[in-house]
């Protein structure tokens, strides 16, 4: 046997874990770290006997908290059964906890905290339940669909900026349009990205339980190379190339709201108390009175055109604040919706629409390279397509043999 400190409590183990995994700058940020902490907790729980039903790990006639050596494959093995039976989850849920502990068991083994990585081991993992989700069954929208939104959104924020532009530099029409021109060609941009990029949500706005994800913003557009810079899942930094569509769509907004700086985010929140309160104390802090802040609000139909104005950076929409628009633009554009969970085209979605479209065009290596992600997970996310195009394969070829095998009629 290898030599390891095995005499560390569990618990010791998680802090350490967290940090390796997380990689932010202090290891403290993300939603995969929050998700792993909690679930370790209950882990931890349920090793020290929380539970009626189970009396911890700890041999009974010891005293002290759970140690690394307490684990087996055999508490492992408990542990996916108490997660199917009496926690009552959903078979993909207890998988996805399941997951987190024998990510933390696996890094232990490495870290030489354990003799093995018992949670992998197949009779530890016996007792989970088999997956309810088959491939395909998620949210992807269909051309239609994306057609359908996308159609709807270019046409609206064309005829808003067109009408936007036809009024004077210095009229009162046109000062009125501004903030739908804004608000439209900002539409137009977000659904164009989500449609045809495969970013995701969380790449491309802020999310309130992640600080590292504070929205894209202008610096990170190249809009003559016609790329973005995100933050990605597997937390680096990648550049993505957009179509020409894509790229004109983010060129249109950017001359009708025309930033005062690239540290503007791309997509703002345009929700009015949190801009009126923005800008109300930066004001302040500026040495404006309270007059002089009233009276300059006053003068604008939003407070997003009077940030702008003094260059008062708000913070990115959020990605629930996206999930939004795609609600509502999902309405007005009428697109029928056949799916138990989502009444809306979500923004995942999208970006597994795209992934069907570039499987089939371009195969599972190059799919998953545009989706960043492994091809084995792009392989069992979409498999579900590969039995459909063999079955055409298949009837292709058998009426191909047919051909070869009828006798060709010969006239003398």
């Amino acid at each position: 046997m290898k030599q390891v400190n095995d005499e560390i409590p569990i618990e010791e183990t998680f802090e350490p874990f967290l940090k390796d995994k997380s990689k932010g700058k202090d290891g403290t940020g993300g939603n995969y770290r929050r998700n792993v902490e909690r679930e370790l907790d209950n882990f931890k729980q349920w090793a020290e006997g929380s539970e009626r039903s189970y009396s911890g790990v700890v041999p009974d006639d010891e005293d002290r908290k759970p140690l690394m050596k307490d684990l087996t494959d055999s508490e492992f093995r408990k542990y996916a059964r108490h997660l199917r039976s009496e926690r009552g989850l959903k078979a993909n849920t207890a998988q996805t906890y399941y997951q987190y502990i024998s990510s933390w068991c696996g890094w232990c083994e490495g870290e030489e905290y354990i003799q093995s990585h018992f949670a992998d081991r197949a009779r530890a993992k016996e007792p989970l339940p088999e997956s309810d989700r088959k491939p395909g069954d998620q949210q992807a929208w269909s051309q239609t669909q994306r057609n359908q939104i996308t159609q709807y959104i270019n046409k609206k924020g064309y005829e808003t900026v067109d009408e936007y532009r036809s009024h004077d530099l210095d009229s009162s029409e046109r000062k009125a349009m501004r903030y739908p021109a804004i608000r439209d060609a900002r539409d137009r941009a977000f659904v164009n990205i989500i449609a045809y990029t495969a970013v995701r949500i969380g790449e491309l706005l802020r999310d309130p339980n992640d600080p590292r994800r504070k929205g894209l913003i202008w610096d990170d557009v190249n809009l003559d190379e016609g790329t973005i810079l995100v933050y990605r899942k597997k937390q680096d930094w990648d550049s993505i190339a957009l179509s020409p569509a894509v790229s004109q769509s983010l060129e249109r907004y950017y001359n009708v709201i025309e930033p005062p700086s690239g540290q503007w985010p791309v997509f703002p929140t345009f929700h009015q108390p949190t801009l009126s309160s923005l800008v109300n104390e930066e004001l302040k802090r500026r040495g404006n009175s309270e007059s002089e802040i009233n009276q300059a609000q006053d003068s604008y139909s939003h407070d997003l055109l009077l940030a702008l104005e003094e260059n008062i950076i708000p913070k990115s929409t959020s990605t629930d604040g996206g999930r939004n628009i795609l609600k509502k633009l999902s309405e007005e554009a009428g697109v029928e919706i056949d799916d138990p969970k989502h009444t809306y085209l979500a923004p995942h979605g999208g970006r597994r629409g795209l992934g069907e479209v570039l499987v089939r065009a371009k195969g599972y290596t190059v799919a998953a390279r545009y989706l960043d992600n492994s091809e084995e997970m792009v392989r069992k996310r979409y498999s579900h397509i590969e039995p459909g195009e063999m079955g055409d394969i298949i009837t292709e070829a058998i009426e191909d043999d047919k051909t070869e095998r009828t006798p060709s009629t010969k006239t003398d």
